[in-house]
């Protein structure tokens, strides 16, 4: 579903990635996993097009998306939940979830892709007449992913859902990422430092580092790879 060649991005004289290749197969849930500063945000920006590369390819569902506009690539059905969630904190949360559907003119088609974040989160039709910057941080999690499904992607980015959110809610959260890539057919590729929950809903796992591929695999081998062992998983 989508191919990096060679990505290499620059933020003025710092490299920051340099030479990337990763290929996401429809269906699957592909992880990239590293330190911070790895190169993991800008890899994502620069697919969802609001980074631009110096040199590299990118090919999504077999055509070049290199130089198309961010907002023609949610045309094409690619949505990124932000590092930070980055809801609109002074929107309630029925108001968030409408502005994820700004590119669809089908009132119908909203009306439905309403409904399934409804279902998928609960809490949020609880809340749909609350202020967003109100959430809890696994609420508002919760409303940036729905934001993204209200585009009705196929390939979807998640930017380190589980950052600071108590752990009962993390598992939520992933249990819910996984529904929507086995119920619903949406292609992952997933950011995440906790490598041991990253790799364990993941089909295939990437470890980047300063800017770099380091290594590749499925995710089942990384997770038994003594490298990955000693540098993320804590052992």
């Amino acid at each position: 579903m989508l191919e990096v060649k060679n990505l290499i991005v620059n933020y003025g004289v710092i490299t920051a990635l340099q030479g990337v290749s990763l290929t996401v197969r429809r269906g699957d849930i592909v992880t990239l996993i590293g330190a911070n500063g790895a190169g993991k945000t800008t890899t994502l920006r620069t697919i969802s097009g609001l980074v631009k590369a110096r040199s590299g390819e990118l090919l999504y569902e077999g055509k070049p998306i290199t130089r198309l506009p961010a907002h023609q690539r949610v045309k094409l059905g690619m949505a990124q939940v932000p590092e930070g969630r980055m809801v609109f904190a002074n929107l309630t949360v029925a108001e968030n979830l409408r502005m994820g559907a700004y590119l669809v003119r089908d009132k119908a088609a909203i009306a439905t892709e309403l409904e399934y974040v409804f279902s998928l989160f609960p809490r949020l039709k609880e809340r749909a007449k609350q202020i967003a910057g109100t959430l809890s941080g696994g609420e508002q999690q919760m409303l940036a992913i729905g934001r993204a499904l209200m585009s009705k992607p196929k390939f979807l980015m998640l930017d380190e859902p589980s950052l600071g959110i108590a752990p009962l809610l993390v598992h939520k959260i992933f249990e819910k990422i996984i529904e929507i890539n086995r119920r619903h057919g949406i292609t992952i590729l997933l950011v995440e430092q906790n490598a041991n929950l990253a790799l364990e809903v993941a089909n295939y796992g990437y470890v980047l580092e300063t800017g770099r591929i380091l290594l590749e695999d499925k995710s089942a081998a990384l997770r038994e790879n003594p490298q990955v062992k000693s540098a993320y998983l804590g052992g």
